[in-house]
């Protein structure tokens, strides 16, 4: 949450100093409530991702850029900074996508094509160098053998072209909405500013991100985090050419949206609570067999309270032109704070590993000499050590006899995932899985000597 709420400030703080002073407040306030409001961001923002390290350096060096031909020195020692903390938190996409534009900047507009904008090119590559081979650097002094296999994930190509394109579309379709009709629309309204630098270098980094990831890949939501900087910046300058219609049609289609959606969390909050309406009821618990719902004055209180902040934000508001981003972004956070008010004891009962931890520690033999592991996901790793200090070592596929336990994550429909080995007999002492969950089990085994 920390890194998102610093991203917030950047981002907003990029669009006030670069942008028309006359309307640098409401442009800046319209670049936030769209980061805020893109769909990408609520879904990933409860976890613990390096990407949003990512986003919040990626704001952090637009914020930088709105000063760059005021300050070159000093924008461009703290745009240098960002870039090489982007790399070190994400990897190198992000910070080559916006360094490319910034250098297609100082080609293209006129305002950076000066002295100035070589002494920010000059400071910002040594800032951004000096920066992003600090722990490269480390790595492959202590642990060379780790770091050129850290250099060869870091350069491996994943995905086909094509299947990356189809991936790239139809994620950002949703995942940067209401963003990018908005970005579009501003790209088509203010096409004849194209050479301003606050218009030319976030879209330019959107275009080089985009290209990248379809190049490149991995086809996965979650590197489209830093994409969302740049666009929602890019977009906010449209805000004050939309139309009145256009503008009220997204109006009125957030706030039916979010208010079908906020009352279906309400609606299953008393399912779980009373049982009716029994279809919605009965649904809930096939999903968490076993759970049951208990009332909380305090969350109940709070959803409420934001249902009525948002009836305010919709019905007694008058028209601005951050008037429908405000009750979109309004509505994000209306679904998801009922949600988490309401929905997060059943979601944390079913999807906690919190369960699965103390169950195989009550299962792990006393004094044994090690753990290995086989298809642990690094996330299921890092919970499992966290609610039970389970920790295992890589599993030994040329001596698979080096640890006599051995805990392996796989389906619930096939056990083909048992240790292999000539000779080897393996007994099985636990198989335990979240409730309701229908892809993961974990066994663990123990060697028969």
């Amino acid at each position: 949450m920390a890194f998102v709420a610093a991203a917030f400030m950047f981002i907003y703080r990029a669009a006030r100093r670069w942008s028309d002073p006359e309307l640098s407040r409401t442009t800046a306030c319209g670049a936030f409530l769209l980061l805020l409001g893109c769909i990408g961001l609520l879904v990933h923002t409860h976890e613990a991702l390096p990407e949003l390290a990512g986003l919040t350096a990626t704001c952090g060096a637009l914020s930088a850029l709105s000063f760059a031909a005021r300050k070159p020195a000093a924008a461009g020692a703290l745009f240098g900074l960002a870039l090489g903390l982007a790399f070190l938190a994400a990897g190198w996409m992000p910070p080559v996508a916006l360094a490319a534009a910034v250098v297609l900047g100082h080609l293209v507009c006129a305002e950076w094509r000066t002295r100035r904008g070589a002494l920010f090119l000059a400071i910002a590559a040594l800032v951004a160098l000096g920066v992003a081979l600090t722990w490269p650097a480390a790595l492959a002094a202590r642990a060379p053998e780790a770091f050129a296999e850290w250099r060869a994930i870091l350069l491996q190509r994943e995905g086909t072209v094509g299947a990356n394109l189809r991936q790239f579309f139809g994620t950002a379709s949703w995942f940067t909405w209401p963003a990018w009709p908005l970005a579009a629309w501003t790209a088509w309204s203010l096409r004849a500013h194209w050479r301003e630098a606050r218009l030319f270098v976030p879209a330019a980094a959107v275009v080089v991100l985009a290209a990248l990831l379809i190049l490149w890949g991995p086809p996965a939501d979650e590197n489209l985090l830093p994409l969302i900087a740049p666009l929602s910046l890019f977009a906010a300058h449209g805000i004050f050419t939309l139309r009145r219609g256009a503008a009220a049609a997204f109006d009125w289609f957030g706030a039916l949206t979010f208010a079908v959606f906020a009352g279906g969390v309400w609606l299953g909050y008393l399912a779980m609570l009373s049982g009716v309406p029994g279809p919605v009821a009965r649904n809930f618990a096939r999903i968490a067999p076993g759970y049951v719902m208990h009332a909380h004055v305090a969350a109940i209180l709070f959803a409420l309270l934001l249902a009525a902040a948002w009836v305010y934000v919709v019905f007694y508001t008058s028209f601005s032109p951050l008037r429908s981003v405000a009750r979109w972004a309004g509505g994000m956070v209306l679904l998801w704070g009922t949600f988490t008010a309401l929905w997060m004891p059943w979601v944390d009962y079913q999807k906690s590993y919190r369960s699965v931890a103390l169950q195989l520690k009550s299962k792990l033999p006393v004094g044994a000499p090690c753990l290995a592991e086989r298809n642990v996901g690094v996330s299921q790793a890092a919970a499992l050590d966290y609610h039970g200090g389970i920790r295992a070592q890589p599993y030994d596929v040329v001596n698979p006899a080096a640890c006599p336990l051995v805990l392996v994550q796989g389906s619930p429909q096939h056990e083909l995932d048992a240790p292999a080995g000539a000779g080897l007999r393996w007994r099985k002492l636990a198989d335990v899985g979240r409730p309701g969950d229908r892809s993961e089990r974990y066994r663990l085994y123990r060697l028969d000597r």
